[in-house]
Parts: C-alpha cells; sequence; structure tokens
C-alpha cells in the first residue's frame, strides 16, 4: 500500500461509523425490493398484529382474576355469554373425595388359623418321631448309666420348629406325657389366630368401611371395621401368650419357652393390597361426572362490595375459561380490527398534521415513530401490569394486596413523551389517546385507568417545553410523577376504594414513581430514535455546535474566514428566524457546516484570501466557476461522511439555490472566441432552492453578511441599500418559490438582519489623544475598512460598487488584483 500524501485532508468517518453505516445498509436491503407501497402495507399489518398478541394475551375476560374467598368484589363481575364451562376444581375435589371414601381392598384367608394349628401339630408330631426313635435307641443300650444316657439323649433333642430348638426340646420332653397337652395347645393357636388379624405396618389402610376378598372363593366383602374385631398380629400373639401363662404344671420359664415357639406362627388373616385398591380408588373418581358451570348471559356472577364466596371464584374460573378458550378467535379478530382502526386514525392525522405544518421528519417516518413508540409503550404497560399482579397477589393485607394501586406506577406517559421531544406535540397527544386506549383495554378497573393514562401522558406533552437540555426530561417526569399522585388519588376516590392513609400513601407514591420510571425510559430512548429516525432535537443541534468536533476544527485551522464568515452568518439567520418564529438553533447549527465544502480548497474563496493576488486571476471563468460550486457538491460529500443529519446538511446546497455566478459568466463570455457559446449550466449551483425557512434565512442572511464585509463604510444607510438590494435580487431571481415564506416575513427578515448588522459594524467610540481629529469637519468619523481582524482584501465605498449578481450573490472572487482598489 502506498504512502498516504501529506496533504490529504483528513478522513472524518470513524471505522465504527462505518462499520455502522454498512450494517445499516445490509439491514434494509432486503426492505428495498418492495415498492413503498408494499413496505407500509407489510409493516402496517406486522405492528397490527403484534399489538393485537400483546392485547389478547394481557387480560382475560373476569376482572377479578386474583381475587380469594373473602375478599371484597371491587366492581361488577358479569357473564359476557351464554355457556357451560367445566369447573375443574370442583370436579378434581369431587373425585378426591370419592377416591377417598372408596374402601381399601384386604385379601382375607379364613384358614390362616387353621394352617398355623396344623404348623404346631406338624412340628409336636415329628418330634415325637424323634423321641420315640432316640428311646428305641436306648433299650438297646445296658441298663448300665442308664440316668446319664437318658440326659444325653434329650440334650440332643431339637425342636422342629422356630424358637430356641433345643430349649423347647426340652419343655416338650418333660409335659408330653400329659395325653390332652398337644390339643390344648392347638386350640390355643387357632383360637387366638381366629377372626381378621392384621400386620401394624398396614394399620393406615383401616378405614371406616374395608373391602374382603376371600382367598378361596374369590368372594369380595364389605365389612365395617366398628362393628367387626380387628386385631393386630402383635395383639394376637400376646393373647396367645396369656393362654400359655394359665397352662397348670409349667414353669414361668417353660411357659416362656413354649410362647416363644408357638408365637411366630400366629400370621395376619387379612393382607392390604395396595394395587387393587389403587385400581378401585381410580375406577371410583372415574366414575363421578364432571361438574360444571353454567352461567347466562349479562348474569350478575358478583357485585362490587360483595364477599368472594367459593362459588363465586368458581364462576370467575369459569368466565376466563371461556375467554381463554372458546372465545379466543373471536378476540383475537375483534382486537385485531380495532388496532387497525386505531393505527389507521393516527396514519390519518400524520397525514394532516404533515400538511397544517413543517416536520421534521417525512410523514411516513412520522407515523413510523409514532407507531413503534406505541408498540414499545405497550410492551412497558404489559409488562408493569404484570409486575403490578404479581406484587399484589404476593401481599396479603390491604392496601399492599390491590393491583390497581400498584398499576399507577406503570410510565404510561413515556411514549407521548417521547413523541413531543422529537417531533410535534400534537402527534404525541394522539400517541398519548393511543396509549389510554390501549391502557383501559389491558389495565384493572380499565376505564378509569384510560383515564390516568390520558392525563399522565398530557402533562408529559405539554409539560416538557423545549428540550435543550438533558435535565428537561427530568423535569418533565418530575411534573408527570405529581399529577400522576394527584390523579391516583383521584381514581381510587372515583373507583370508591377504601381511602386509607396507607392506602393513599401508596397510591401517590407509586404516581410518583411512575413519572421517575417515564424519565428513565424516554432518556433510554431518546439517542435511539434520535439515530434511528434522524430527528434533530435541541440537545442534537448544541452538541454539533462543539468546536472540537473534527469537520469544525478543520474549518477554524485551514479557513479561518470561512469559520469566522460562519458564525457571523449563524449569529445573523438565528436572530432572523427568531423574528418570524423559525427553528433559531436549527439555522445557527446549520450555518457552521454550510461551507464546509471550502476546505477543499479554502485559498480559492476571498475570506480566506490576505490580500496580494487573486488565484483566479491564473483560471479561466469556468474552472474558477466549477471549483466555487464544487464546494456544494463536496460539502455534500463531507457531510454524508461524518454522518451530518440531513436537515443540516440541507443547509448546504441549499443555501445557494440555483442561482448563477453571474460575474464569471460574464467574464467567460467577454473572452470566448466569436461564435463560441458559453454554456450557462457550468456557471450555476446545482441546487435545490430552500426548501424551508431556516434554509431560506440562511440564503438572505450569507448574501447579506458577506456585502456587508465588502462595504468600506458599513455606516446605516449603506447596509440598509445593500440589504435591500440583495432581498429584491433573490425575489427577483425567484429563489425563495419552493419554501414558504410570506412577504410579510421576508420583510420581518430584513429589518433583523438590517438591525443586526448595524449593530456588529456599529461606529467605535472616540477616545480623546488616541484618535485622530477629521479633517472634514462636516463628517462624523466611521470606523476603518480593517475593523475586524480578518481582511477580506477588498472594500467598496459605495454599496452601488458592490458586485451583487442578478442572483442576489456577491462575488468577490470575480474580481481581479487591478480591480479591487
Amino acid at each position: 500500500m502506498s504512502k498516504r500524501p501529506t496533504g490529504r485532508r483528513p478522513r472524518f468517518e470513524t471505522p465504527l461509523t462505518s462499520a455502522r453505516n454498512l450494517a445499516a445498509r445490509l439491514l434494509a436491503r432486503p426492505l428495498l425490493w418492495f415498492r413503498p407501497a408494499t413496505r407500509f402495507v407489510v409493516g402496517f399489518l406486522a405492528l397490527t398484529l403484534t399489538t393485537t398478541l400483546l392485547l389478547s394475551v394481557t387480560r382475560s375476560q373476569a376482572p377479578a382474576d386474583f381475587y380469594q374467598e373473602g375478599d371484597v368484589v371491587r366492581s361488577d363481575v358479569i357473564s359476557p355469554a351464554d355457556f357451560t364451562v367445566e369447573d375443574e376444581e370442583e370436579t378434581a375435589r369431587r373425585r378426591a373425595v370419592a377416591a377417598e371414601s372408596a374402601p381399601p381392598v384386604w385379601h382375607f384367608d379364613p384358614l390362616r388359623a387353621d394352617a398355623s394349628a396344623q404348623s404346631f401339630r406338624a412340628s409336636w408330631e415329628a418330634f415325637e418321631v424323634q423321641v420315640s426313635r432316640r428311646s428305641r435307641a436306648g433299650t438297646r443300650n445296658s441298663d448300665r448309666n442308664a440316668n446319664s444316657n437318658a440326659n444325653a439323649e434329650q440334650a440332643d433333642l431339637v425342636w422342629p420348629g422356630v424358637g430356641d430348638r433345643r430349649a423347647v426340646a426340652r419343655v416338650v420332653v418333660r409335659h408330653m406325657s400329659d395325653p390332652g397337652l398337644l390339643e390344648r395347645l392347638t386350640r390355643m393357636i387357632r383360637e387366638s389366630g381366629e377372626g381378621y388379624i392384621y400386620d401394624e405396618g398396614d394399620a393406615a389402610q383401616i378405614k371406616r368401611e374395608i373391602r374382603l376378598v376371600n382367598t378361596l372363593s374369590g368372594a369380595a366383602t364389605s365389612i365395617v371395621t366398628a362393628q367387626n374385631r380387628l386385631v393386630t398380629l402383635g395383639g394376637a400373639r400376646e393373647a396367645l401368650r396369656g393362654r400359655i401363662s394359665q397352662i397348670s404344671g409349667w414353669s414361668r420359664d417353660e411357659q416362656e419357652t413354649l410362647a416363644d415357639a408357638m408365637m411366630p406362627l400366629l400370621a395376619p388373616s387379612i393382607v392390604f393390597d395396595r394395587a387393587a385398591t389403587e385400581a378401585t380408588r381410580e375406577a371410583a373418581a372415574n366414575s363421578v361426572p364432571r361438574a360444571a358451570v353454567t352461567l347466562k348471559r349479562n348474569q350478575i356472577v358478583a357485585r362490587e362490595h360483595d364477599t368472594v364466596t367459593p362459588q363465586m371464584l368458581a364462576q370467575f374460573a369459569a368466565i376466563r375459561q371461556y375467554g381463554r378458550s372458546e372465545r379466543r378467535p373471536h378476540l383475537y379478530v375483534g382486537l385485531f380490527l380495532i388496532a387497525a382502526a386505531l393505527y389507521a386514525a393516527a396514519w390519518r392525522f400524520v397525514e394532516y398534521r404533515s400538511t397544517t405544518t413543517t416536520l421534521p421528519l417525512s410523514r411516513g417516518r412520522a407515523f413510523t415513530l409514532v407507531a413503534s413508540a406505541i408498540l414499545v409503550q405497550l410492551v412497558l404497560m404489559r409488562t408493569g401490569l404484570l409486575l403490578a399482579q404479581s406484587i399484589s397477589s404476593q401481599a396479603m393485607a390491604p392496601p399492599w394486596n390491590d393491583p390497581v394501586i400498584w398499576s399507577f406506577a406503570v410510565p404510561f406517559a413515556a411514549a407521548a413523551l417521547l413523541v413531543a421531544i422529537l417531533v410535534d406535540t400534537q402527534l404525541a397527544l394522539i400517541t398519548g389517546v393511543l396509549t389510554a386506549v390501549f391502557a383501559g383495554l389491558i389495565a384493572p378497573n380499565g376505564m378509569l385507568m384510560s383515564c390516568y393514562a390520558l392525563i399522565s401522558s398530557s402533562a408529559a406533552i405539554y409539560g416538557i417545553g423545549r428540550y435543550r437540555e438533558r435535565q428537561s426530561v427530568t423535569l418533565a417526569g418530575l411534573g408527570v410523577g405529581i399529577v400522576n399522585a394527584l390523579v391516583a388519588l383521584a381514581v381510587m376516590l372515583a373507583a370508591q376504594q377504601p381511602l386509607t392513609l396507607n392506602s393513599a400513601l401508596l397510591a401517590m407514591g407509586c404516581g410518583l414513581l411512575g413519572g421517575l420510571l417515564t424519565t428513565i425510559f424516554t432518556a433510554g430512548g431518546l439517542p435511539v430514535n434520535e439515530s434511528a429516525f434522524g430527528i434533530l432535537t435541541d440537545v442534537k443541534l448544541l452538541e454539533l455546535s462543539n468546536a472540537d468536533l473534527p469537520v469544525l476544527g478543520q474549518l477554524a485551522i485551514r479557513a479561518p474566514g470561512t469559520n469566522q464568515h460562519s458564525h457571523a452568518v449563524g449569529r445573523l439567520s438565528e436572530e432572523a428566524c427568531r423574528a418570524i418564529g423559525a427553528n433559531a438553533l436549527l439555522a445557527r447549527i446549520g450555518a457552521l457546516y454550510h461551507d464546509i465544502g471550502k476546505l477543499a480548497a479554502p485559498d480559492m474563496f476571498v475570506e480566506n484570501q490576505a490580500g496580494g493576488t487573486n488565484p483566479h486571476d491564473r483560471l479561466r471563468p469556468t474552472q474558477s466557476a466549477r471549483i466555487i460550486t464544487s464546494h456544494v457538491t463536496y460539502g455534500l460529500k463531507l457531510a454524508k461522511e461524518i454522518g451530518l443529519p440531513k436537515q443540516i446538511s440541507d443547509f448546504i446546497p441549499q443555501h445557494h439555490g440555483t442561482r448563477t455566478l453571474h460575474f464569471f459568466l460574464r467574464k467567460a463570455q467577454a473572452h470566448a472566441a466569436e461564435g463560441e457559446t458559453v454554456d450557462e449550466s457550468e456557471f450555476r449551483y446545482p441546487g435545490p432552492k430552500p426548501q424551508f425557512k431556516e434554509a431560506a434565512v440562511m440564503m438572505l442572511a450569507d448574501s447579506c453578511e458577506a456585502a456587508a464585509r465588502s462595504l468600506a463604510r458599513p455606516d446605516p444607510e449603506n447596509i440598509r441599500a445593500i440589504v435591500s438590494k440583495i432581498f429584491d435580487a433573490i425575489l427577483s431571481d425567484g429563489q425563495l418559490d419552493e419554501c414558504d415564506l410570506t412577504l410579510r416575513e421576508v420583510t420581518r427578515i430584513r429589518e433583523t438582519i438590517i438591525i443586526s448588522l448595524t449593530a456588529l459594524y456599529h461606529a467605535r467610540i472616540d477616545y480623546p489623544g488616541f484618535n485622530p481629529p477629521s479633517l472634514d469637519p462636516t463628517k462624523a468619523p466611521l470606523p476603518p475598512a480593517d475593523i475586524d481582524s480578518e481582511e477580506r482584501g477588498i472594500g467598496f465605498r459605495r454599496p452601488s460598487e458592490v458586485p451583487i449578481s442578478k442572483g442576489g450573490e456577491v462575488e468577490d472572487e470575480a474580481l481581479t488584483t487591478e480591480g479591487k482598489r
């Protein structure tokens, strides 16, 4: 890459700005595939559909979504139509009751006691066989040591059942000679195990009524537990222990040893069947018919100040369910049509407003700004209302549980304040009206909240004044907060809500918070919308007047005469615009940038020449004209590069209009060969003519300031004469035909410029000893021609000598060096 030339102009566009502009062009490219009318229709439908979705999901048909039993109804609740809706809560409650009422299922074994007795008998008989075998083996031994052998044989006996088997064997051996003992013991087991015995782990499943299923026959029988003796397994075993303890002729230890062997034989005769019970309960729940809530159109479900009952809660839920399901398509269609009608009315109002006043942007962009502000406002309202309902639902005591009071903190005025600052108060008012209508559709206590939103928006619109400082938004938000606090009390009174000290303070606090949030969201949205829509606010204009900006700094260094001329024109334009009610600040800032194109060749313009030779003496008239007129095209290119707003860059071509460089044209015609035709278009500025008042004022001020500087004696008479001459020339040339200036305004502009120039070039005070006396006692002393530090290099003694073209423009550059003095 070759090295950049030293004399090349600096780059004013940062890499970040270049990337941002490229991204914006890429994003906008798909939209350029459609015609403007198609883009408008698609955007309008998308806007309406988005609004419909935001409105439809925000509020149900019932105004009392968060009532609880015992609350007081705040407004009448009326059925919207004839409908029957299932009461899901009541259905679930009834089915739960039915399931709970279904008797648990138990399996009953009627032979359980006999099985226990038979198990003991089998163990006894097996033990008898063991004892008999031992006895036969003992008889084959000699009689010697008979006693010791008998004890050894008893020690080898083992009880075939449960318990301490050797101890039980010793006890049974001692008493088995009793012929009726076995029958008594089996009878004890059978009698202790008879009836309904259940395990303690299933005690929780014993209900008032249980269902017994016979394991033998499969027959099912329901019994009432209060009328039948149900015994726990532990109780049955203790009963068996008690019977054993009554056996006579047995020691206490022998009875305990026998009980340990017999008690484990007892088992539950009824066993809980969990799977069968669950199936029974499910069948019972499914057999319950669904509960339904039936309402008629216009039926009053609840009146204001009524106490909420469970039946009311069910009806409220039915109305909500009806709104969510049965009528949802109707709701979407209705809200879509309403939103489309409201946006269409707003579009027509924007069209009308654009014809009656000059807006800072086109009507299409103005409508886009209004619609986008309303859409963002709707999102804010929806979010705020959901938060208000959530906060109130978490609280138990009034007034903290009232969603209406918390809704006062929603920043309803943010969109209206934003539009008022950026565009117009009338468009802001229609924005506030649409915001209020949407607020009434989604907020609780709809109509009163709509009035609250409208008053809040009105306070924001007419309380902002001129937006020349960032703190103007803060002051407007403070005013909105105060108005909100007062209107919140009025809403509570109109709604006949209890107005206690706590509720009043909370309502006023939420109103003040709404004003604070209005300030926050408006201040955050201003830079985004200023950049997106290219809107110039007073604050943005003041930022553009910063002398530290690169282009203004370069202008002051490389073209000091042009810079001083721009400031002087700015002062004249500002005063003239203020006299006719135009945007004075816009005119002053536009003047700072109207000649930035002269940075391309500052020495080619007379205000930057410090005397000496005129560079145009060495150029052909066509070359000179091309250089002078190119400061307009180069200025536009530079303005685009630095991202200058369109309202400012429009001053660059319009302050010259379509005027011709008359004296250069005459010079070219004079030097043309015989028969040669000079093309007049080469000596004409590209235009257009001034399209708005501020540009027209600058055209007049620019020419008048240049002419006044060319006067050697800028006294009031000469200034008035030269200004009147310039005004007449510009009017005669038709340069003001395309702007909306009236003749009365032109007259006011002329007088204001004359007064301002006279004050600018007023005569200096004589200081004795420093000012030499005049040689002509009849003439009052006048200021010298070099009154300013910047010398234009020429001073004309009479207004008639100033080279003013037919278009009212001073062309000092056309004069040769010899003709300047």
